[in-house]
């Protein structure tokens, strides 16, 4: 049972039902993923699920929530840890794929939350700031210190992004890709692509 800030019981609960939530998204798909069904894989009632969540959106944005922030944890994590601009440009290369590769069922949780938004009426979502913002951040940090040549650091973080979701979705759909050895060609190709 995941841990949770106040450690209670209803809390306690609460966390249990979104993982299994996020399991049950990951094994069936978003769509025959019914309140009753996670119900049952978290082992409570249906009631229970309803009592911390209101409807399967409310639910769908407690996934997307748990899931993203912990990917940004680690990211952040291995970010400030690194030392040079360069250094911390291939620390957030690894830290995405490696905490993607852990966690197959948080990148088909977010998969499925993504194409349901696209459903939705939502299609800027991909392209939202969020997901390029802070590696363009970390390039343009290293082009004021003069540790990396001049480019385009939005265009840079973005293409680097895609990247890293075309080895992450390969790896989905091919689960014998080495993504360990792609992710050192991706940080070859960009410590090529970015140092002076």
């Amino acid at each position: 049972m995941t841990s949770t800030a106040d450690g209670s019981i209803p809390s306690l609960r609460r966390g249990q039902i979104i993982d299994s939530a996020i399991e049950l998204i990951a094994e069936v798909g978003h769509a025959r993923t019914s309140l009753s069904r996670i119900a049952e894989k978290a082992g409570v009632s249906k009631a229970a699920v309803l009592y911390h969540f209101t409807n399967k959106d409310e639910l769908l944005d407690e996934v997307l929530n748990r899931v993203i922030g912990g990917l940004v944890e680690q990211v952040e994590s291995a970010v400030h840890a690194a030392g040079t601009p360069a250094e911390a440009v291939s620390a957030y290369i690894r830290a995405m794929i490696g905490h993607l590769t852990a966690h197959p069922a948080h990148v088909r949780a977010i998969t499925e939350a993504l194409a349901i938004a696209e459903l939705a009426g939502h299609q800027t979502i991909r392209a939202d700031a969020s997901r390029w913002k802070v590696l363009a951040e970390l390039l343009a940090a290293g082009q004021a210190a003069g540790q990396l040549r001049d480019f385009d650091v939005k265009t840079t973080a973005v293409v680097i992004g895609g990247a890293i979701d075309g080895l992450v979705g390969q790896w989905l759909a091919e689960p014998d890709f080495d993504l360990r050895v792609a992710a050192d060609e991706l940080e070859t190709l960009v410590q090529r692509a970015i140092t002076i």
